[in-house]
């Protein structure tokens, strides 16, 4: 086995390994992205994950809202409905938004096997690996935070029971995730509550797993993204250190291969900001009704001293904080990071270079000048000023909402 069988060997087991979390997530849901290497059989089961998902999507949402409209609920249990119903709702936006971009997801994960198949040497490898391990991590953590803190809350739900009369009969039945309208679906009646039970768990880890593959995808691109550009600085440093004892047409041959690699590296970051743009819009309204909601039920539960549902609310807190602010400073870092490439250029040895070399380095200088950033619905730039923000319109919705009550 040659060196270059070997460097391809390694490119596609670590490419494989810094998309192996995205994969686990996305698939069970049918929304990992088709590619050439995409057999009928696989499009076919992935079809019919999809209509699954929404079916089972559906059978959750419409009788909430149902139950939201049609019940005489007081205000604070249309509240409590509110909420859960706004977490399911924007995860099947979200869930459509990841179908819709698919082919940017899939030109992403191209671009990414292309990136790893273009190092040659084990420095840069140890540097894209080390941002891939860096990705995979936070990605493990969304992961955990989101799945406990919906689920806890699910179960919560479900250990708990309520007494229902229906005539002379009284009924004791399990308590559901979801209001459901109880015209359109007799839950109060076996086996109905225990099916619409089963269905809203599984839209609860179908909704979960949209946001969760979403929180992954940024991660690992924007991990990646960081670990480019950090490839980039060492060929820059290189090129700086070693265009002395170059010949000339080597020389111009390597300028041109970080000036077409840093272009490459700022298009994969512009697809970045398709692939995000509106699901960040979406996250940063589920931050607020999330935050805005959970922090009502904790002031207005707090005196029951149920610690189960306390300790569901704190997770869920948590969960949506965590992730809002992983956005935003994904959104901050890459700014930041591209910028970077210019004063990377400032601070190496760039007074030694002949003149000829030293107009070279300012096309680079002048293409990192152009700023990048990662923006909600093409309006918001997503950055921890940003995330303040979100926060604090939040607690001033929370606010609101007690004093109403």
């Amino acid at each position: 086995m040659n060196e270059s069988t070997i460097i391809k060997t390694d490119a596609k087991s670590h490419s494989d390994y810094s998309l192996q979390l995205n994969r686990w997530f996305l698939k069970p849901i049918g929304a990992w992205p088709y590619f050439s290497t995409t057999s009928t059989l696989e499009k076919v089961i992935s079809v019919s994950l999809i209509i699954l998902c929404y079916v089972v999507i559906l059978f959750s949402i419409i009788p909430c809202v149902a139950h939201l409209i049609f019940e005489d609920d007081s205000f604070y249990r249309k509240v409590k409905v509110f909420g859960p119903l706004g977490h399911w709702f924007i995860g099947g936006i979200n869930y459509t938004n990841l179908l819709f971009r698919s082919r940017n997801i899939s030109d992403c994960v191209e671009h990414i096997e292309t990136d790893w198949q273009i190092v040659t040497k084990e420095k840069q490898q140890q540097v894209m690996l080390k941002h891939a391990k860096f990705g995979r991590y936070v990605s493990a953590i969304c992961a955990i935070f989101v799945h406990s803190g919906i689920m806890s809350y699910c179960i919560v739900s479900a250990s708990s029971t309520q007494i229902i009369k229906v005539g002379n009969e009284t009924r004791m039945m399990r308590s559901l995730p979801l209001g459901v309208y109880n015209r359109m679906i007799p839950v109060d009646t076996s086996p109905a509550n225990e099916i619409v039970l089963v269905m809203q768990f599984l839209s609860a880890f179908i909704t979960d797993s949209s946001g969760i593959g979403f929180y992954t995808l940024a991660s690992v691109l924007a991990a990646h993204a960081c670990g480019q550009l950090s490839v980039l600085t060492i060929w820059i440093s290189d090129y700086v250190n070693e265009a002395g004892n170059r010949k000339e047409d080597a020389s111009f041959r390597k300028i041109g291969t970080i000036v077409e690699h840093h272009l490459r590296t700022l298009d994969f970051i512009a697809r970045i900001e398709e692939v995000m743009s509106w699901v960040c819009m979406t996250e940063l309204f589920r931050c607020v009704l999330a935050i805005c909601m959970v922090g009502y039920y904790i002031v207005t539960e707090w005196s029951d001293h149920d610690v189960r549902s306390l300790t569901s609310y704190f997770i869920i807190f948590a969960s949506v904080t965590f992730n809002t602010f992983l956005l935003c400073y994904i959104g901050e870092l890459l700014t930041e990071q591209c910028m970077k490439v210019g004063e990377i250029v400032y601070m190496t040895n760039w007074y030694i270079l002949p003149r000829k070399r030293i107009l070279e380095l300012i096309l680079i200088i002048a293409r990192s000048s152009v700023v990048i950033e990662i923006t909600a619905g093409k309006l918001i730039h997503m950055s921890i000023h940003t995330f303040g923000d979100v926060m604090r319109l939040a607690f001033a919705y929370l606010n609101i909402l007690c004093q109403m009550t």
